[in-house]
Order: C-alpha cells, then sequence, then structure tokens
C-alpha cells in the first residue's frame, strides 16, 4: 500500500526543523566563506586579509571575538522555515508535473536533474531578501553600519530602494538552479548504486541518506562556487544614483573575476563551503527525512 503523501504544512515544520539544525552546526563556516569570497585582488598582509580558511577562522575570533561567527545568524534562522520548505515542496512538486508532463512513471536521473533545477529556481525568489541580508552582515567592512538584522533590511530600502533587496536575484537563480540540479540528481543516483535498506533497519536508511546528501552537497558545491562568488560580491555592492556597481549580473561578473584575479578566484570560499554543504547536505537529508517519518507516524496514530 502507498503512504499517503503529507501535506504542505509537514514539509513547512521537517524543513525548518531540517534548515535550522544544519545551519547551528555549519554556520561559522559560511561566516568565513563569504568573508574570503568578497576579498578582492591578492590584498595586503594584516588582519583585514585572508590567507586561507583557518586564517579567517583565526583573525575573526582574535580581532572581533568568536560571537563574530553568528553574526547575522538571525536572517538565515527566519529564511530556512520558507527555504527549505520551497526547496522540498517544489522538488516534490515539480517532480510530479515533469513525470506527468513526460509520461514517466517513476523518477529517473534526468528526471532528477531537471527538478532539482527547476526547484532552484523557484527557491531562490524567495531566498534573495534574506540572502543579501546576510552578506552584508556577514562583511567585516559593514561590521559598523548595521546594529542588526532589521537595521540593515531598513537602512537598505531606505537608501536604495525597496527593490534593493532583490539586487542579485539573477546571480541567486543560477546558484540555485546549478546546486539543487547536483544535489537531487547526485541523491538519486548514490541511492540507486546503494544497497536498499532492509525494512526496519534505520541506520542502514540514516546511513544511505547521509551518504547521497553528503555527495550530492558536495558535487553542487562544486557546480555553484563560481556564482556563489559573483553572487555574493554582487549583493554586497550598495546601489548608488548615477553610478554602475562595478558586480552587476552573474555572467559579467563572472568574466571580471576571471580577468582580475584568475580562475582559481571563482573558487574563493571553496573548502568552507564544501565543508559546510557537503556533510550540511547529509544533515539536511537525514533530519528531513527523519522528521517527515515521525509526523507520517503520528499522523497514523490520530488517524
Amino acid at each position: 500500500m502507498a503512504e499517503k503523501p503529507l501535506g504542505f504544512g509537514y514539509q513547512v515544520g521537517a524543513g525548518a526543523i531540517a534548515g535550522v539544525s544544519e545551519i547551528l552546526l555549519m554556520y561559522p563556516l559560511d561566516v568565513v566563506k563569504t568573508r574570503v569570497q568578497l576579498q578582492s585582488g591578492k590584498g595586503l598582509a594584516g588582519q583585514d586579509h585572508y590567507t586561507g580558511m583557518m586564517d579567517c577562522f583565526r583573525k575573526i575570533v582574535k580581532n572581533e571575538g568568536f560571537s563574530r561567527l553568528y553574526r547575522g545568524i538571525a536572517a538565515p534562522i527566519c529564511m530556512e522555515a520558507p527555504k527549505r520548505a520551497t526547496k522540498f515542496a517544489a522538488n516534490d512538486s515539480w517532480g510530479l508535473f515533469y513525470r506527468n508532463l513526460f509520461g514517466v512513471p517513476k523518477a529517473n536521473q534526468q528526471l532528477s536533474i531537471l527538478t532539482g533545477a527547476t526547484a532552484g529556481a523557484t527557491e531562490a525568489f524567495v531566498v534573495v531578501p534574506f540572502e543579501l541580508v546576510k552578506i552584508r552582515m556577514q562583511d567585516r567592512a559593514s561590521a559598523g553600519r548595521y546594529t542588526g538584522v532589521m537595521d540593515c533590511v531598513v537602512k537598505t530600502v531606505k537608501m536604495e530602494g525597496p527593490l534593493a533587496l532583490y539586487n542579485g536575484l539573477e546571480s541567486t537563480l543560477w546558484r540555485h538552479i546549478l546546486w539543487n540540479a547536483g544535489y537531487f540528481g547526485c541523491i538519486f543516483q548514490v541511492k540507486s548504486l546503494m544497497p536498499k535498506p532492509a525494512p526496519g533497519n534505520k541506520a542502514q536508511a540514516m546511513g544511505t541518506d547521509f551518504m547521497s546528501g553528503a555527495i550530492g552537497g558536495t558535487v553542487g558545491t562544486i557546480l555553484n562556487t563560481p556564482m556563489d562568488v559573483v553572487k555574493s560580491r554582487i549583493q554586497n555592492s550598495p546601489k548608488i544614483a548615477g553610478s554602475v556597481p562595478k558586480y552587476n549580473w552573474a555572467w559579467p561578473g563572472l568574466a571580471t573575476v576571471m580577468r582580475e584575479e584568475g580562475f582559481a578566484a571563482l573558487y574563493k570560499g571553496f573548502l568552507p563551503k564544501v565543508l559546510r554543504l557537503g556533510p550540511g547536505g547529509g544533515v539536511l537529508l537525514v533530519v528531513y527525512t527523519g522528521v517527515m517519518e515521525w509526523f507520517r507516524k503520528m499522523q497514523m496514530t490520530t488517524a
């Protein structure tokens, strides 16, 4: 007998719990990733220049205090419920749409990639304002400019207009399309290659979920890091009347980074990013699957 699918409200709850769990574990790596990505050129040695992930960690803690590793965390925490619910709900909904469209009874590798990419594009529209606030809060240069998340929102809207909260939408679309395509495509492929968990073997099922999610998160990170670098720079560039920002659109931004800093600069912040989103992708899938299973059991007992 097929399991009855749970409603959108359950996906919101499970997505929020999974996302917040991942953030609390991995957020300092995101701060380090953003700091390194915003650093353009070779720079001069000193407390404001980071030579790598560990140097960035050390200098943030030494010069700014340990709490700075969690600066701006309110924005992604507020974002998690709509973001993760959108990610998984959109993936499920688009998957059903494409299976019906192409007359395919079950998902396959190609449909998993297409579904993930479309779900990523859907998710991007939800996350852009939160991402912009997070990036500006994480930047060392803006440490004294904003007193908190709401202050950042108010000042951005007041100085640049309400549409400024959607700066970087195009690059965010590319970032999420690439990551979700790699993530969900790999989950499908890895699960098909691994031994199917024995009925009732929760440890084996959890291990399969973690492995497929971690590999998916790693592949997604390899695919989308260049767009993430450009997105960070676009969203950290205030709109000033009469001037054109150096970083404004995704593909021209990629060309600018490559021309001025070389190809390797497109992967700035890759190590902390992959250390976060590799295992983080596994944590996300394990927690989401586990919470949805718990919701399903609760629904059965109250039915």
